[in-house]
């Protein structure tokens, strides 16, 4: 059993699960506004230099974990492919593409936004969005594509998923209270990224 699945970390498709992938043969393609187009694979993306950010994924459904997610820094990605100067937002495509969001190339160049692969040691399972998936503690979780399989640098903000259902496409994590689900406890949260509780 995997660290998050320990935990009791919530699972949820909105899409739909995707049933049985493996990392063997996963490709990302990063096309879009770029001078040097790139598909990476699973393998490639293991061998980059990878960065441990020990931070929160925050739900906007009502819960928060927190772990050692390991991954390559977008910043790394975007200085393989080179975006050009229109390009402004990052556009986010999942497996079988029914799932997509966006997040700001200034968001993406952040030190703990991630192409994830590990959580706390551990390869992150297909449940919780393996073989590779997004990590963005600077925003709600929504942002965080799960089974990701392209990044189209774009210059606008397309709505994805989430966002022609209702949901700001800022995403601006926002004061509330929620499950803390390394401790269980319902605590409360001050708007921006999860570092501190409020209680």
């Amino acid at each position: 059993m995997s660290r998050l699945a320990e935990l009791n970390t919530p699972v949820f498709w909105a899409e739909g699960h995707p049933g049985a992938l493996t990392a063997q043969g996963w490709e990302v393609e990063i096309s879009g506004l770029v001078d040097n187009p790139a598909t990476i694979t699973y393998e490639e993306v293991a061998a980059m230099p990878a960065t441990v950010a020990d931070a929160r994924m925050t739900s906007v459904s009502g819960w928060s974990v927190r772990g050692k997610w390991k991954g390559v820094q977008l910043s790394y990605l975007m200085d393989l492919v080179k975006p050009k100067p229109k390009a402004a937002h990052l556009q986010f495509i999942s497996y079988r593409s029914i799932y997509t969001t966006c997040i700001p190339l200034e968001v993406a160049l952040r030190e703990r936004t991630l192409l994830a692969h590990t959580f706390d040691g551990e390869p992150i399972e297909v449940e919780y969005g393996g073989p590779l998936r997004i990590f963005c503690p600077y925003l709600w979780g929504y942002k965080s594509a799960k089974c990701l399989v392209a990044i189209r640098l774009v210059d606008r903000s397309i709505p994805g998923f989430w966002e022609v259902r209702g949901y700001p496409d800022d995403a601006h994590i926002k004061a509330r209270r929620l499950l803390d689900v390394n401790t269980s406890r319902q605590r409360r949260i001050p708007g921006g990224e999860v570092i501190e509780f409020l209680d």
